[in-house]
């Protein structure tokens, strides 16, 4: 049986089709999983994604922004005989693992998804296949990620130590998904609750999608005011150091990924704190979620592909490395949305 998919210069191809998936060049027609800048390129000339993510897509494609159609979760599209659909990923608002089916032949394309709650998005649902194409960002057994409850309690007590202590927190997490996540567990009544441009650009998007988020202030218009020193300020990571970063005086800084689960990645950054959270599976729920989809063949990519091709190859499963441009999580900002 010919694959349904390939992967070529232009990234993964569904021939019978004529469509790609999370091109990383201009095609006449995406299939966007989710608007993070490594999975939706410019310059198509057709994309296709989920209603819920449509607002967030249409805002980073700028000038092609109508040239987007939206489905719902569930909702098939058929394309020269390639049943078409989109599943909830739970990585970010209007995420996707995206199903195709021909002749019989399941196969399901993860994008990037995690299995934790999380109120800003549509929770991650298991999608049965007979080929699933996952990522692996975060695929070594030393990844296992603390409850989400325990982080947000983490991260408001330090917001509120610091407040006492008269500094503003500097909260770094990635304009797009993480910051809106992180949004939505703060306690509000610790302090005021200011955002970088590039932060509130998204969160407007979140909540144009009827995604509720606390009252945010643009930190570049807000007046200086003696409840400064309460404030925690939501910002993504490229503003860490920055001039920007220095007009709030003495602040402290913390930095929010998956990253911050390993010793020595918090020294890296700088920062006096880190949080462990991630948009990510950790290594047993991606375990997990491949187990979940039933599927007998398996191609992993981006991150730490090796280990899990490894350990599915020990469980009987058809495992294979596929070398993709997508970049998952990273820890220096360098793919954040801004």
């Amino acid at each position: 049986m010919t694959d349904l998919l390939r992967l070529t210069e232009r990234g993964l191809y569904c021939e019978t089709a004529d469509v790609y998936i999370d091109p990383w060049k201009p095609v006449p027609r995406a299939l966007v999983t989710h608007a993070h800048g490594d999975h939706l390129v410019w310059g198509c000339e057709h994309y296709l994604t989920t209603i819920d993510g449509a607002g967030v897509a249409r805002e980073r494609l700028g000038q092609f922004a109508n040239r987007v159609e939206a489905v719902t979760y569930g909702e098939t599209r058929d394309i020269n005989g390639v049943r078409i659909s989109f599943h909830p990923a739970g990585h970010i608002l209007g995420s996707a693992q995206i199903r195709l089916e021909h002749n019989g032949d399941v196969w399901v394309v993860s994008g990037d998804y995690k299995t934790d709650p999380d109120p800003t998005c549509a929770a991650w649902e298991p999608v049965r296949c007979n080929t699933f194409i996952t990522e692996s960002t975060f695929g070594l057994p030393i990844y296992r990620w603390p409850s989400q409850q325990r982080v947000f309690d983490e991260m408001n007590a330090w917001w509120s130590a610091n407040a006492d202590a008269g500094r503003v927190s500097l909260l770094y997490g990635y304009a797009l998904g993480k910051a809106q996540r992180m949004l939505a567990g703060l306690d509000r009544s610790i302090g005021p609750i200011l955002t970088h441009g590039a932060v509130e650009k998204m969160t407007q998007c979140y909540r144009d999608a009827g995604v509720a988020m606390p009252a945010t202030t643009y930190a570049t218009l807000a007046e200086k005011s003696p409840t400064w020193s309460r404030a925690i300020v939501v910002a993504p990571p490229s503003a860490d150091g920055s001039t920007w970063a220095r007009r709030f005086g003495p602040y402290a800084a913390a930095f929010a990924s998956g990253w911050m689960h390993v010793r020595g990645a918090r020294r890296r950054r700088g920062v006096d704190r880190g949080f462990t959270l991630s948009d990510h599976v950790d290594w047993p729920q991606l375990l997990s979620a491949i187990d979940a989809t039933g599927a007998e063949r398996v191609w992993v990519t981006h991150g730490f592909t090796e280990p899990v091709v490894q350990w599915l190859r020990a469980k009987g499963l058809d495992a294979q490395t596929v070398a993709t441009r997508y970049e998952g999580e990273r820890d220096d900002g360098a793919s954040e949305v801004v």
